[in-house]
């Protein structure tokens, strides 16, 4: 979980407007009213104690199942329901947030649980959830037919066509972070600890421990060298290539084989796959990184609890082979509230920044230097996640919904949909192209997509424990 600056914060809006200046190509989107949820405060997670219980691989049965309570909205509202304001009483702290005094405009109006009634026939929506009883869900990611689930039971499960495949275990710290490379799978652990596991092929169906990062040899080569340490508080002193907090965020850049690590001693460092050397180490930011994306244009960009947004780009040195380099270019945003969230639309040169406040800066690239796009204004509490993919943008939230925004052309960005279901706060989302016709969720025949239009799988992994699925078209959807 995101990392707050200050702890005991109650993740409410805050009052203060941002950007007040400057031309501001967005949208408001309204959501329909919901209770209000006090996220948890107090420690670096954000979020509830890890719950009791055995937490062996085969120690609580899984479900999958369709039609959850949830559902996919879309339209405009017609009362006061989807007003930002509407059921709030005058004393309410949302009441005085900066979402009243903006224009109401589209919401997606509620679908009836009768239009959820036969998923294999549902062509856009909520299609599923995958239930595995033993822990908040952290962490997601989605390579081909698999999806690879992280939770504080420190358990990463693997599905397959939304049913139960494989799973593997790690020896200690919760699952924050999954990133996939060929057969191998990339875990961040709350203890520091960059795990490699590698898959043993379909017949066995199974993964086994391949390493860690960084690893044994080079940790106790660098350990015995007094020059290799750095200081990270007084008097404590650590080895510069290894973390020492939690590892929050991966990001992975597969075209040159880098994997980038951020962690709640403020570090971002890169790591060379095919050798599985630290090659840099940088002290990015002056408190705890949240998200780390790579991006575009050889910039990769940071998000952390200080509140900025910093844009590094990638230098290549070194006469006898290559060595990476990173400098630091731009600080895109800096705020009080923390950033929790990053995610990159590639094709549309564009990096967004999800944040405590609620909101979603983004920023495109113009004639080489990144410029200030606008905010997306869709959420009650704080934004912890954000997802690309096509001309969509998905951002979930402490305030349990997802909202989905479409990129026009001209960088204009509208809420075509929020997805509602989760009984508890929207911590990490996966997004795969869905070409339909596979397992459980394949819709009918006489429903083609029309021509240039995509539809998106969605996977949002929540603090109630649960993973949820959805159909997401890249254009509004026929009723």
């Amino acid at each position: 979980m995101a990392k707050r600056k200050n702890k005991g914060l109650t993740l409410l809006l805050s009052e203060r407007s941002m950007h007040s200046g400057g031309h501001v190509r967005s949208r408001s989107c309204a959501l329909p009213h919901f209770h209000h949820f006090d996220f948890p405060a107090g420690n670096k997670d954000d979020s509830s104690s890890p719950s009791s219980g055995n937490n062996s691989l085969t120690s609580s049965p899984s479900r999958s199942f369709n039609n959850s309570n949830g559902n996919f909205s879309g339209g405009s509202p017609n009362s006061d329901e989807f007003s930002p304001g509407g059921n709030f009483s005058v004393g309410s702290p949302y009441v005085r947030s900066p979402w009243v005094h903006h224009r109401r405009v589209r919401s997606p109006r509620d679908e009836t649980n009768e239009n959820l009634t036969n998923s294999r026939k549902t062509r856009n929506g909520l299609i599923g959830s995958l239930v595995r009883e033993e822990g908040h869900v952290y962490s997601l990611a989605a390579a081909g037919e698999l999806l690879y689930t992280g939770s504080d039971s420190k358990n990463i499960r693997v599905w397959k066509n939304s049913k139960e495949y494989a799973g593997f275990k790690s020896s200690s710290g919760l699952v924050k972070a999954i990133v996939v490379f060929g057969d191998k799978i990339f875990t961040g652990h709350q203890d520091g600890k960059i795990r490699i596991w590698k898959f043993l092929g379909d017949e066995k169906k199974a993964y086994k421990r391949h390493g860690s990062l960084p690893t044994t040899k080079d940790y106790f080569k660098t350990a015995i060298n007094p020059k290799a340490y750095v200081e990270v508080r007084p008097k404590k002193n650590v080895p510069w290539l290894k973390h020492y907090d939690a590892v929050s965020c991966m990001s992975l850049d597969e075209e040159r084989g880098l994997l980038y690590s951020g962690s709640w001693d403020k570090t971002l460092k890169v790591w060379r796959l095919s050798d599985s050397k630290c090659v840099e180490s940088i002290m990015a930011h002056d408190d705890a990184i949240n998200a780390v994306a790579v991006g575009f244009d050889g910039l990769v960009f940071t998000g952390s609890a200080d509140g900025t947004v910093k844009a590094w780009r990638r230098e290549m040195t070194g006469p006898s082979g290559p060595t990476t380099k990173h400098v630091l270019v731009d600080v895109l945003l800096k705020q009080d509230n923390a950033v929790t969230s990053l995610a990159v639309n590639a094709r549309a040169l564009t990096v967004y920044g999800g944040s405590s406040d609620g909101l979603v800066n983004f920023w495109e690239l113009e004639k080489g230097v990144m410029v200030f796009g606008g905010v997306l204004r869709g959420h009650k509490l704080a934004v912890l996640c954000l997802a690309a993919a096509g001309n969509l943008v998905l951002s979930g939230s402490a305030d349990k919904s997802i909202c989905v925004w479409r990129r026009d052309d001209g960088g204009v960005h509208t809420c075509v949909s929020v997805l509602t279901g989760h009984s508890g706060p929207v911590k990490c989302l996966a997004v795969e192209e869905d070409h339909g016709g596979d397992g459980d969720y394949s819709y009918d025949d006489d429903q083609p997509l029309k021509k240039g239009d995509r539809r998106w799988r969605v996977y949002s992994g929540s603090l109630d424990k649960s993973v949820k699925i959805w159909r997401v078209p890249e254009h509004a959807p026929d009723y």
